[in-house]
């Protein structure tokens, strides 16, 4: 999930000088469960922003934000909103503020800052585990990924600067590292991962942007 928080209204105020009328463009899925871009956030910044004298043309929630095709269908369905609008304020992901650029063309403003991908601990807390790095070693680490979750993304043991099993960057948070090796003990893989190489970052699985394209092969099914 991508976790986002909403812009001061302020600051959303300020990239909206200058223009009168606005369409708002919510996401279902991401931004819904972050109380950032829901039904209920979209009429509530509707509501804020004609009580500034703005104009809402329109309103719109996509299944999810960040689909293209979807919103180019939506978009069609809105296109008299649209056309009126001189903007689209996007309350979801970057990953949404741009595909609604591309479906309309129009000026879009972000309503929220895209944070991180994150789990749901339970509702309303978020915490981040993948940093979508594109080189996945967690059969390695225990299913603990220090990418993330090591704030100094050590790939190859503890820094050496943990006390009574604290992280020295932050001492809220335990050592990633004597949880991945309290895991790898656990479940007996501890002196397999120890005769293992140093793992070696790739960064070139990663260069931006990054693209994934599916094959689909003679039995229907998707190839990557």
């Amino acid at each position: 999930m991508i976790i986002t928080k909403a812009k001061p209204f302020a600051e959303i105020l300020q990239s909206l000088e200058g223009e009168n009328t606005v369409f708002l463009v919510g996401c279902s899925e991401c931004a819904t469960v972050c109380k950032t871009g829901g039904e209920e956030e979209v009429k509530q910044m509707k509501a804020r922003l004609e009580q500034e004298g703005k104009t809402v043309s329109g309103w719109v929630i996509l299944s999810p934000g960040c689909n293209l095709l979807e919103a180019k269908k939506e978009f069609r369905k809105a296109k008299e909103e649209i056309d009126r609008a001189d903007s689209l304020l996007v309350m979801s992901c970057g990953g949404g503020v741009q595909i609604a650029q591309e479906a309309s063309g129009k000026v879009v403003h972000p309503a929220n800052n895209t944070l991180f991908l994150g789990t749901v601990e339970r509702f309303g807390h978020f915490k981040e585990y993948c940093s979508m790095c594109g080189e996945c070693i967690l059969d390695m680490t225990g299913g603990i990924c220090p990418a993330t979750r090591c704030p100094k993304g050590l790939l190859n043991g503890p820094c050496g600067g943990a006390k009574d099993g604290k992280c020295e960057v932050n001492p809220d948070n335990d050592c990633v590292w004597i949880k991945i090796y309290d895991r790898l003990k656990e479940i007996g893989k501890l002196d397999e991962f120890l005769a293992s190489p140093v793992h070696v970052r790739d960064y070139s699985v990663n260069t931006k942007p990054s693209t994934l394209v599916l094959e689909r092969s003679k039995t229907g099914r998707n190839n990557g």
